[in-house]
């Protein structure tokens, strides 16, 4: 079933080796709190089934488990498994985390009350297959639930500034068109009852000003440090000063740190 070719296997491969880069648990731990906003925002019953597609280091599945739910976290990349795992021991919650691919996911049909992800699957190189193992794995009446960069947001836009210096691998498609709702519309549709759309702010913040923003991302954000390494002396120092001043003419704050909103599409889709 969805069976890759071997262009895709080498996307896949490259596409694990970025998520893998750096180290994604000190950019997750930055927005624990939003994250914790979005589970809580979910209205999570006790017991409930939820499985939480490319779950990173858990900042969604182990808020879920604290709430009482039955959670699954499932992710590319080993390292951020160990780490989801590592953090639910030392928090004393109950979770399941697997390595596993958003497009073929490694569950039964309908094995799910809930199938949500934060700014994750997203990224899969195939979104109608994600779309579509997305909603297999939800029960009849059950709900999926997505938070995706729009691409006008200021995520949508830093993909762009970096975009322009790196192109993205031959092939895939925007993730940010995950936050177009035309688009979202085309991909989760079929099986589908209802379908609710909604355009929410998620606010990053930084003890640090833009400067050191760049520099935080460029260390621990598996694609800017992946893209920075395809570049040469004079492309990262463009890159830098792209994304300095990015960041810069967003942030907010006025004391030498760093607040920046950026625009998001959640998506709410009931199962038929």
């Amino acid at each position: 079933m969805n069976a890759p070719t071997p262009e895709i296997e080498a996307l896949k491969a490259k596409l694990k080796a970025t998520w893998s880069a750096g180290d994604f648990g000190q950019v997750a731990r930055s927005y624990e709190a939003r994250s914790e906003e979005f589970v809580a925002g979910l209205g999570i019953e006790e017991g409930e089934r939820l499985l939480d597609v490319a779950c990173g280091t858990g900042n969604v599945a182990i808020p879920a488990a604290r709430l009482g739910a039955r959670v699954t976290g499932v992710d590319i990349a080993p390292n951020l498994i160990e780490q989801a795992r590592a953090r639910a021991e030392a928090e004393g919650v109950t979770a399941r985390f697997d390595e596993g691919d958003a497009e073929r996911l490694p569950y039964e049909d309908g094995a799910f009350d809930t199938a949500v992800t934060m700014f994750g699957a997203m990224f899969a190189p195939r979104p109608e297959l994600a779309a579509k193992e997305l909603i297999r794995v939800c029960r009849a009446g059950g709900r999926i639930v997505m938070a995706n960069w729009v691409p006008t947001g200021f995520i949508g836009q830093m993909f762009k500034a970096t975009a322009a210096r790196v192109p993205p691998p031959a092939g895939m498609p925007s993730p940010v068109l995950w936050g177009d709702e035309a688009t979202v519309r085309g991909r989760i549709r079929d099986g589908i009852a209802t379908l609710t759309l909604t355009h929410r702010n998620f606010i990053f913040e930084f003890p640090f000003p833009p400067t050191e923003v760049v520099e935080f991302w460029r260390q621990y954000y598996g694609p800017t440090q992946k893209a920075f390494a395809a570049l040469d002396a004079d492309g990262q120092t463009g890159l830098r000063q792209d994304l300095i001043e990015l960041w810069s003419r967003h942030n907010r704050a006025t004391d030498g740190t760093t607040r920046v909103e950026s625009e998001y599409l959640e998506v709410t889709a009931i199962r038929a």
